[in-house]
């Protein structure tokens, strides 16, 4: 059975496809015919946005087309190509920071377009031996701390361009977390008391987070947001960009890996624990417990939406990440067990549609 928000959005995709195809015709692009962006959890997470794949119709050239009508689609799209075209300019970074060549930007008809190059990669991020894995996430880590508003002057370039997240930020973003876990998952009695215990835990090292604000972070750097071609990494989405925590996005990413690939997280922790000491360390565990907060509460706002298996898989999710949050509390490592039966009934639950989405995101 089609769900009412899936059913809402293959009916925006129709419609949406409908104005964008003959408008990529008229710039010479077409679209390819499978579209593995638009199926899968793109019902339940699409922020009215389409994210296609095609070829330019002069030499063949494969193309990312992002597309959108409505305001809020538009809105992340030209924040994102704000941040793009900003992020080049920035004086106060040792770094050069590489994004695909961005082939057209076009609005007709209130349809924004945003075309951009298609970057072939030899092998996916997870598929690579386990030295250059690691190598290449401390270079990308390193490159975003390079760039560190330190002065007036840097706060000017950035403030009107990125968001820019204070501690207070992250603060009162989990309190909202907090409560919207209590409201809208009111019989786990267990994970708001994780979730109180997290909170307290945040207020109570507030300091902590303060001394390593003002660098370039990423919010979203997981692999599928990442090209690697040859020794140079290409940041693939933009709209996450912020100046932030400097373990805001080592925390998105090593939350991703406990998942992931479980040995990477440990190295990278080891790597921390021996070279940058026991104060960064602590601000990494913070900024790890403030994102996993996150997750729970991104998976409980999701149970509105979702329904079927998916809603199911919500469910687990939210249990998953709610264990997670405990261990991280407790300082230890979750469970290898716990992390295996997960993915068994994660890879049940999904769709056939997701499973070949998830393919297409490496």
């Amino acid at each position: 059975m089609t769900s009412p928000s899936s059913q809402s959005w293959q009916e925006y995709c129709t419609q949406e496809l409908a104005r964008v195809n003959p408008l990529l015709h008229h710039l010479g692009f077409r679209l390819d015919e499978q579209q593995v962006h638009l199926g899968g959890e793109r019902a339940v997470i699409s922020g009215r946005k389409l994210v296609l794949v095609g070829r330019r119709l002069s030499d063949k050239k494969r193309v990312v087309i992002k597309a959108s009508s409505s305001h809020e689609g538009k809105r992340e799209m030209e924040l994102e190509h704000t941040c793009r075209a900003v992020l080049d300019k920035i004086q106060f970074t040792s770094t050069a920071f590489l994004s695909p060549e961005e082939l057209i930007w076009h609005e007709e008809d209130s349809l924004l377009l945003s075309i951009t190059a298609f970057l072939e990669h030899d092998c996916p991020f997870l598929e690579r031996p386990f030295k250059e894995q690691f190598f290449l996430a401390l270079k990308a880590f390193e490159a975003q701390e390079s760039a560190h508003a330190t002065t007036y002057e840097h706060t000017r370039v950035i403030r009107g361009t990125f968001r820019v997240f204070e501690t207070e930020t992250y603060l009162r973003q989990f309190h909202t977390y907090q409560e919207t876990v209590v409201t809208h998952f009111p019989d786990d009695t267990a994970l708001h008391e994780r979730m109180r215990r997290a909170e307290h835990e945040l207020n109570k090292n507030r300091l902590r987070m303060e001394q390593y604000n003002g660098f370039l972070t990423h919010g979203d750097f997981v692999p599928h947001n990442i090209r690697i071609i040859g020794r140079d990494i290409y940041l693939l989405d933009h709209y996450d960009i912020r100046f932030g925590n400097k373990y805001d996005g080592w925390a998105r990413f090593l939350n991703f890996m406990l998942l992931h690939h479980h040995e990477l997280e440990g190295a990278l922790l080891s790597y921390l624990e021996k070279n940058r000491g026991s104060e960064e360390l602590e601000a990494l565990h913070l900024m790890r417990i403030y994102r996993l907060g996150e997750l729970i509460w991104y998976y409980v706002n999701r149970l509105q939406k979702s329904t079927g298996d998916l809603q199911i898989l919500d469910r687990a999710r939210v249990s998953f990440w709610g264990d997670a949050l405990e261990a991280a509390l407790h300082k230890t490592s979750l469970r290898l067990e716990r992390i295996h039966a997960y993915q068994i009934v994660r890879d049940s639950l999904r769709s056939d549609e997701e499973k070949q989405r998830q393919k297409g995101l490496h």
